[in-house]
């Protein structure tokens, strides 16, 4: 590649899809002549066609890539970062973004302003959308409720192990002081750290106090934010957090948002620093109807009810925000101190909490609709990865903690899923050999399956490719319904009612 052509590619593309003004046209030209050691621009007209076509940029970070590499610039494991960095200068500062975000969403509504960032983020290359589309997805309809599920090919698997050290570990001068914090914004990135040259967020006042909103990178579905508190505090779920969730509804209605729990094993990956999830997809639970429904004297211009859905979550509806925000933080502290040992719920043992929930609100025209998935990250014998978590016959499919997203319903399974559930596959349909032996050993790639396997070859082999991957998908179909019950802290039995009941009782609600 001709760095003097791929100078003039850059310009147009940033010009067509980065908002790069004629007036700073020649100011860029020369910096990227600088950047890559160039004395003079490309002579004559250069056919920049596909830069301007481009509708992800891909092709030209990959021209990059091979530019730098070839011209010295930088090494193998630096070329990332060098990529981030070019597309960062062409990205307009933060400044101009948060002007012009807040000024289209006054003069076209926060969908238009929300549509400009996530369009930057996308032709930036922050949000990998190439990548995204390469997860493998699909949708299962389980009675009345639907199930999403993804293999996400670009999301590392952690443990819940792993997960706990961070809250920990010893913060020390690290910076930035983790990949939420403020301070990633314009970051180059290290061997350790992700290039973040090129992210770029919208200041919000949440809570009285300052936050931002970006996009995920991983973007498990459509428009996945991330709201994230600039100062760098725990999660924390209380009967603040309420007014937080409806404070972000009334600003961008467009979006849901959601805090995961507050706790390890129960809660997400990032614990360590405050932060919510949200964005325009209408998640699996979002289409759950309540199924017991309340009254409450307390709350009366409200819609209160059980929502029917897999796991425990206490649902209220209403057009009143004060009221809205009043009940949720009554169920926030009526649930941190709620015990029900028949259901295996203690809130605490000596000093460690166990009991938190995953709150989530969105609004439906003047509706507010608030839900508090109820949550509890007790251990014991019978269960030490958590008696609320994953048990262990579903662990060879998801083993990390069932965070906000998958208690919803959509499901982010680990990258491994897409080579081993395709060896199933062939193995299923009599392409490859079943060896029962070979799965016995711990360094066979299918060990961890090896259950699974057997199951599914004593049902019967499959006619062909196409059937045995439709019967693996249904096994994990299953796999993620029962995941989900697993989380449910009252569960669907006699027990579980009564349990249930108990609670919402102690909320002063009475069962219509």
């Amino acid at each position: 590649m001709d760095g003097k052509l791929l100078t003039e590619k850059l310009i147009a593309y940033a010009r067509a899809h980065l908002h790069l003004q004629e007036e700073d046209v020649i100011y860029m030209r020369n910096v990227l002549l600088s950047e890559f050691g160039l004395s003079e621009p490309y002579d004559g007209v250069a056919d920049v066609s596909d830069a301007v076509q481009a509708d992800v940029p891909d092709a030209l970070a990959q021209d990059l890539k091979s530019f730098a590499l070839e011209a010295g610039l930088c090494k193998e494991d630096f070329a990332e970062r060098y990529v981030a960095d070019i597309f960062g200068l062409l990205t307009p500062l933060p400044s101009q973004i948060n002007r012009a975000f807040f000024k289209l969403k006054k003069a076209e509504g926060p969908q238009a302003a929300c549509d400009y960032l996530y369009d930057i983020s996308v032709k930036n290359g922050y949000v990998q959308k190439t990548a995204i589309a390469r997860n493998l997805k699909w949708e299962y309809q389980d009675g009345k409720n639907k199930l999403e599920i993804t293999v996400n090919l670009s999301k590392p698997e952690k443990n819940n192990k792993d997960i706990a050290k961070l809250l920990t570990a010893p913060q020390g001068k690290k910076y930035p002081a983790c990949a939420l914090c403020k301070e990633n914004e314009g970051f180059e990135g290290t061997a350790t750290h992700p290039p973040r040259r090129n992210i770029r967020t919208v200041k919000m006042q949440i809570g009285g106090s300052r936050w931002f909103m970006q996009y995920s990178p991983y973007a498990y579905y459509d428009e996945h934010c991330i709201l994230i508190n600039e100062e760098h505090v725990p999660m924390k779920v209380d009967a603040k957090t309420p007014d937080k969730l409806l404070d972000f509804v009334d600003q961008l209605p467009n979006y849901f948002i959601g805090s995961n729990a507050s706790l390890p094993i129960v809660g997400g990956s990032i614990l360590n620093h405050e932060h919510f999830q949200g964005g325009k997809h209408l998640m699996p639970m979002h289409h759950a109807k309540l199924g017991k429904k309340y009254t409450s004297k307390k709350f009366p211009g409200l819609k209160i009810g059980i929502l029917d859905w897999y796991n425990s979550a206490v649902q209220c509806e209403g057009k009143d925000r004060k009221e809205v925000a009043a009940f949720a933080a009554s169920v926030i502290d009526a649930w941190k101190n709620y015990d029900c040992p028949e259901c295996s719920i203690l809130s605490h043992t000596g000093d460690t909490t166990h009991n938190t929930l995953s709150p989530i609100c969105r609004k439906v025209g003047k509706k507010y609709v608030f839900t508090m998935i109820l949550r509890n990250n007790r251990t014991n014998e019978d269960f030490p990865d958590g008696i609320f978590h994953v048990h262990p016959e579903y662990l060879n499919i998801k083993s990390e903690g069932i965070g906000l997203i998958e208690a919803m319903g959509l499901f982010i399974l680990p990258p491994r899923l897409k080579r081993q559930l395709d060896e199933i596959a062939d193995i299923l349909c009599g392409a490859v050999a079943y060896d029962e032996a070979a799965l016995a050993d711990p360094e066979n790639d299918l060990h961890i399956h090896r259950d699974m396997v057997v199951k599914l070859v004593k049902e019967g082999l499959a006619k062909d490719k196409e059937e045995a991957v439709s019967r693996v998908r249904e096994y994990v179909n299953h796999v993620c319904a029962g995941i989900l019950d697993n989380t449910a802290v009252f569960k669907q039995d006699k027990a579980g009612r009564k349990g249930f009941a108990g609670f919402m009782a102690s909320l002063g609600l009475e069962e219509k």
